[in-house]
């Protein structure tokens, strides 16, 4: 699930970040499928002030994921209790809204939900503010940097103290969002609506980055052993 930019660049270019991901996870034997959230429904950027309303992490998305799941489960080719949803920011977001035990977006009579999720630097507060501890329905994998100022580490930390043991965090001491894209930059972009500034600061953490690409598989093969 991508982030709130969308799945591809301004060029129609699948993300640099989000490629590199299905490329090292397809390497593993994984297939990998991307679900734009955006294009079908002729929306552009989500990153602006209040343009996420549109497009709900918890409502539309999480529906885009319930329809990629039935669409892989349909497929003679996949393992239908192997599937795993995994996400950046509002797609992270997106992971945990979905996962959730009372996500009223799950279909009915599902045989087989989701066996596992990652969820990249998610916006955690909504979740960790709820009177009842959220609970996903698999085990979850959230990794966040430090120094994340757009969507900000304590929320997420609190989350996972509320949660347990189903929900797995890591928290990268100085890497700021996008910390696992290959070779970007460190930058400030700015027009971001989830900020009091307006801005927010991106780029690549070497060893955050290095540390995810173990991480991710290793959660993978621990969650969703080969039978």
């Amino acid at each position: 699930m991508h982030g709130c930019a969308g799945m591809n660049t301004r060029t129609g270019q699948p993300l640099a970040r989000d490629a590199d991901w299905a490329r090292r996870l397809s390497q593993l034997g994984y297939l990998v499928l991307q679900v734009d959230s955006l294009t079908p429904r002729n929306e552009g950027s989500l990153c602006g002030k209040g343009n996420d309303r549109r497009v709900r992490m918890s409502v539309e998305r999480a529906r885009d994921a319930y329809a990629g799941l039935l669409f892989l489960q349909a497929r003679a080719d996949v393992r239908a209790d192997r599937i795993a949803l995994m996400g950046w920011s509002n797609g992270g977001g997106t992971v945990l809204w979905t996962l959730s035990r009372d996500n009223r977006a799950r279909p009915a009579g599902l045989r087989h939900d989701f066996a596992a999720g990652i969820a990249f630097y998610p916006g955690c507060r909504t979740l960790s503010e709820r009177r009842e501890a959220w609970q996903p329905v698999a085990p979850v994998l959230l990794l966040v940097g430090e120094a994340d100022d757009w969507t900000p580490a304590p929320p997420c930390a609190t989350l996972a103290a509320r949660t347990g043991p189903r929900l797995e965090a890591r928290i990268y001491p100085g890497a700021h969002h996008d910390f696992d894209a290959p070779d970007t930059p460190q930058r400030v972009l700015r027009g971001i609506g989830a900020t009091s500034s307006g801005t927010a600061t991106i780029g690549t953490h070497p060893a955050a980055r290095e540390d995810a690409l173990r991480r991710v598989p290793e959660f993978l093969a621990r969650v969703m052993p080969a039978r």
